[in-house]
Parts: C-alpha cells; sequence; structure tokens
C-alpha cells in the first residue's frame, strides 16, 4: 500500500514522502496515529500541489538567505569584555554577544543559528564564527576579542 507521509518516521522516510508498506502496518499504525494518510489519486494531487507551492517558498527564502550573506560577510565584529592583567576573560564569550554584536551591526540573527569552533572563548584574539541563515547558505564571520 502506497502512503503519503506526513511527518519523519525512523527506517521509513521523511515528511511527504511517498512510501509502500504492508498494509496492516499503515491501517493499523500508521494511518489511525496520523502519521501518514492513504496516498490515492486525489493525495497524490494535493500533495504534488503542496510540495510545487513549498518549492517556490524555500526558493524565496534561499535567495533571502543568500542576500544577507552577501551583505555580512563584509562585517568584522569587535567585542569587548573584561579581562585581567594577563588576558583572560572573566567569564567566557558565547553566542549570545556575538549575535548582540551583530544587532548593533544591523542583522537580527538568532544566537541558536550562530556556532564558534571553541565552546568556550576565555581569552582575547581573533576567531571566527559560522552563522546558519538557511539549510543550504552558511557564512563565517570573523571577530575578535578585545579588553575593555
Amino acid at each position: 500500500m502506497d502512503i503519503i507521509l506526513k511527518q519523519d518516521i525512523a527506517n521509513l522516510g521523511y515528511k511527504d514522502d511517498i512510501v509502500t508498506v504492508k498494509d496492516g502496518y499503515a491501517r493499523n499504525f500508521l494511518i489511525p496515529k496520523g502519521f501518514a494518510v492513504n496516498a490515492n489519486v486525489s493525495a497524490r494531487k494535493q500533495h504534488a500541489e503542496i510540495l510545487k507551492q513549498r518549492a517556490h517558498k524555500e526558493e524565496k527564502i534561499r535567495n533571502e538567505a543568500l542576500e544577507i550573506s552577501e551583505k555580512i560577510k563584509n562585517v568584522s565584529l569587535t567585542i569587548g569584555a573584561k579581562t585581567s592583567s594577563k588576558g583572560k576573560i572573566f567569564g567566557s564569550v558565547n553566542t549570545i554577544q556575538i549575535a548582540e554584536a551583530l544587532k548593533e551591526k544591523g542583522f537580527d540573527i538568532d544566537r541558536k543559528n550562530i556556532s564558534v569552533k571553541e565552546e568556550l572563548i576565555k581569552e582575547i584574539g581573533n576567531y571566527t564564527a559560522t552563522i546558519k541563515l538557511h539549510k543550504e547558505v552558511k557564512v563565517e564571520i570573523p571577530f575578535e576579542i578585545v579588553a575593555e
């Protein structure tokens, strides 16, 4: 029996995939739990239309992310931190401070989309952060930690 998945199911497929499963598995588990729908003619037409519209929206979002990535590539950030006389930072610098510095430059990016290779930055110096703007668009920006 062919079904259209409504969500990701381990060892079976991802959301909006059309997969073939045994009739009992579909009728007794997947369809009653709301994990899938029967892939009849009308459901397939509806599924095709949804995929077409989603592809159009995804392309628009991806293009916006590419535009932002071109603008953000040229940005260099300087983050001030309280330090000891030896250059050690009291506490650490993390993605929250990077997101705030980006916000000051005019880019409103969620801190969850920012990653730094070093888990905790505890010394002044130059580092690189990776910003995920879209699942296909990532930008690396340099930033510098200076003593306040």
